[in-house]
């Protein structure tokens, strides 16, 4: 079994293992701990004995044996044990049930609990739902690996202290934010992976599909999660047009769009109007998701309405600014008014401590200088951009672009 397979399966798997073992042991340092137990187990058998026709059930079933032995050595919980052990089946059958739903939506409502800061909620449930590592987290916030860390530590003592229960709260609408900003956060580490050798992890954005169509059930008249899932479904639909058979990126505008999943947009703009119905359409993410079905709409690049797309983004500026909103709008001025535009809303953002280190803009910058015909620039950006960047198959673009700039300057 290769170490790719192992680390695929801990960030599918882990947080399944994770939500069942907290409802069976009810704490999250050991849930975490006996899920990491799970794993080395199943490293070191599944390496002498291959690996088994369903891992997920075998991580499970192991999971439960190891809950329920570290319950039988816990005085304290023995009433808990007899409670799990009298229920014990043979074989642990895994699917998509509710109970499984519930687990995980419970397992990110604690995560985003009120009494943690918004930063650490994000940071704990993108590390306990998505299986990310400390280092992947502190990517996905633009943040150093030791504040991450430190991070989450406090978040899991300040939700022990305070007891908070494992389950999904009755008022669900205090967290609901938070959650709706975990999910599309786990959307996009699949969508633009921050690290590793591929652009895209399909994993994640199955996940971040799953958990926000999970969230929509549970609250169908909230317009904002409608708008959430109709930006992940709409986005979604061009997973299998953003990458070579290699793992290499697709931009936008090289993009093959008979390769977009039409079932997911036409799911996407039926959501839209649901949130149109219901009156909601200028929430961030009924905005962003406005924005994406620009693209969704247009059967060519060129027929791309770019001028409403940037009156979208600067609605959405107003309402929610943020960096990275600031960038996108820069690339949606330059197309739609000329790259001189673009850049004029783009530089600002260089002053910004919070984007010091952050590889897309230099790769914008780039992308637009290059546009506006100054290739030396444009290189410049574009070498930055690869030297910051952590994923393997968005250096190797930035550098290719890098070496057209100076073909094109030279």
């Amino acid at each position: 079994m290769t170490d790719d397979r192992i680390d695929v399966l801990w960030r599918v798997e882990s947080p399944r293992v994770i939500a069942r073992l907290m409802r069976l042991v009810g704490d999250l340092d050991t849930a975490e701990e006996l899920a990491q137990d799970v794993f080395v187990s199943a490293i070191e058998k599944w390496r002498s004995e291959g690996v088994p026709d369903n891992p997920a059930a075998w991580l499970n079933t192991t999971a439960k044996f190891l809950a329920i032995d570290r319950l039988r050595r816990r005085d304290v919980q023995r009433g808990k044990y007899r409670l799990v052990a009298a229920s014990e089946p043979e074989t642990y059958e895994v699917s998509e049930d509710q109970t499984l739903a519930d687990d995980l939506l419970g397992l990110i409502f604690m995560a985003c609990h009120p009494i943690l800061s918004p930063d650490a909620r994000s940071a704990l449930t993108l590390k306990l739902v998505c299986g990310l590592s400390t280092e992947d987290v502190a990517r996905a916030f633009l943040t150093p690996v030791p504040t991450i860390a430190q991070r989450i530590v406090r978040a899991k003592k300040t939700l022990a202290a305070a007891k908070v229960r494992f389950e999904l709260p009755d008022d669900r609408k205090p967290r609901t934010d938070a959650v709706r900003e975990v999910i599309y956060l786990v959307f996009n580490e699949g969508y633009a992976a921050t690290s590793g050798d591929r652009w895209i992890r399909g994993d994640l954005c199955a996940e971040a599909l799953r958990l926000g169509r999970m969230l929509a059930a549970l609250t169908p008249n909230d317009t904002e999660t409608l708008g959430l899932l109709a930006l992940i479904e709409i986005q979604a639909s061009r997973l299998r047009a953003r990458e070579t058979p290699d793992g290499e990126p697709i931009m936008l505008d090289d993009q093959d769009r008979t390769r977009w999943d039409r079932l997911l947009i036409r799911r996407g703009l039926a959501t839209l109007d649901r949130i149109e119905q219901l009156g909601g359409t200028t929430g961030p993410y009924a905005l962003q998701a406005a924005i994406a079905s620009c693209h969704a709409r247009a059967a060519r690049y060129e027929d791309t309405d770019w001028e409403r797309m940037t009156a979208l983004y600067d609605g959405l500026a107003r309402i929610s600014p943020s960096p990275v909103v600031e960038l996108n709008r820069a690339v949606a001025t330059a197309r739609a008014f000329g790259p001189a535009a673009g850049l004029e809303v783009l530089e600002p953002l260089f002053a910004l401590p919070s984007l010091a280190q952050y590889h897309l803009l230099n790769a914008v910058a780039g992308d637009l200088h290059c546009r506006h015909g100054d290739h030396a620039t444009a290189r410049e950006h574009f070498l930055t951009a690869a030297a910051r960047t952590q994923n393997a198959a968005d250096r190797s673009t930035m550098q290719r672009r890098a070496s057209e700039c100076a073909a094109g300057h030279s």
